[in-house]
């Protein structure tokens, strides 16, 4: 695997949890560190960490945190103590299944072998880390091997190492592809309003020295029609029974111009992504934030005084507009019902 992966945004080290704190890049490097599951929920839902791999592997250790806190503080009731810190820790963020699939096996294992909760916790957290780093690596190679040598492909939102334990799901891929010089140039949407492409996934492929170049949501489908880019290549926070994708806020209607065109759209996601009890994306709950999200940038108000604004974080794709779903356990064309409940048999 070629070295374009220099960055860890979520760590483990001694007793307690590190973590880039992403509202802060691309200007300063700042790592939060954190001991209780209170200070873990508060970092996720205020997007110290996102990206929905990394914020279960981030909940699995704010539970450890909480368990390891409760056992000595409570021996003889420390289960019962340990429900209100779970419950913080999920409601976090709803959209992202793998917070909830990461707490229910953390949860799973302790009634599985109780005997010694603490160690127990931290070899499945550990477990989650370095299973997904694992699963980036496996679905690079899987993506990249549907690349042919081109000039271009775009992404939306961050995917890559800051996103996940390491090494990215589709910025995976599109390392992947790099290193094997099928690729010459990211485009990557500046993706408002929290700009996680301008200022996360410029600057983590920038700092991998991997050709990328900004654009604003509304010059892709411009892009698509010069001809520039051959695949749209993006990640998930949960996909649906049916193959919908729940994704974030700009990733539809990128799906909806690249069918259009004739560009090839590509969703990269672990199989922890994908909820079968969902049976399609009208039943994925999307996250709605702050309204100053879009009115302000750095705190500076940019929109005409008194008007309001709706700031959806996510949006559904549907899945028959997904040419290409990449797991770690395989490939998926066109995925549907059938494909996906054969894939998690699998």
């Amino acid at each position: 695997m070629p070295p374009h992966d220099t960055i860890r945004a979520v760590e483990w080290k001694d007793n307690h949890l590190i973590l880039l704190d992403q509202r802060k890049l691309p200007h300063a490097e700042h790592y939060l560190q954190l001991y209780s599951a209170e200070d873990t929920a508060e970092a996720i839902r205020n997007m110290v960490v996102r990206g929905a791999p990394a914020i279960g592997i981030t909940a699995a250790y704010g539970l450890l945190m909480a368990a390891r806190k409760a056992f000595k503080q409570y021996p003889h009731d420390w289960r019962a103590r340990l429900q209100p810190d779970i419950e913080v820790l999920a409601a976090a963020r709803p959209t992202a299944v793998n917070l909830h699939w990461a707490l229910q096996r953390m949860l799973k294992a302790l009634d599985e072998h109780d005997a010694d909760p603490i160690h127990t916790l931290m070899a499945v957290a550990q477990q989650i880390h370095q299973a997904d780093i694992e699963a980036n690596h496996r679905m690079a190679l899987l993506g990249s091997e549907l690349i042919k040598p081109t000039h271009g492909v775009l992404t939306h939102c961050n995917t890559g190492s800051l996103a996940t334990g390491g090494y990215g799901t589709a910025l995976g891929v599109i390392r992947a592809a790099y290193g094997e010089g099928k690729i010459e140039q990211v485009y990557a949407d500046e993706t408002r309003p929290w700009w996680q492409g301008s200022r996360l996934t410029a600057w983590e492929l920038m700092r991998d020295k991997i050709p990328t170049q900004l654009i604003c949501e509304g010059a892709a489908a411009h892009l698509m029609k010069l001809g520039k880019i051959s695949w749209v290549i993006v990640g998930a926070d949960r996909v649906a029974a049916n193959g919908d994708v729940a994704n974030k806020i700009g990733t539809y209607s990128l799906a909806v111009l690249a069918r259009f065109h004739g560009v090839r759209f590509m969703v990269v996601a672990p199989t922890s992504t994908i909820d079968l009890e969902t049976v399609s994306g009208e039943q994925i709950p999307l996250e709605e934030r702050s309204a100053d999200e879009i009115l302000n940038v750095n705190q500076q108000r940019i929109a005409a005084p008194q008007v309001g604004a709706w700031n959806p974080a996510f949006d559904v794709t549907p899945g028959k507009l997904v040419d290409i779903l990449v797991t770690e356990k395989g490939i998926v064309l066109r995925p549907d019902t059938e494909k996906l409940s054969t894939l998690m048999q699998s």
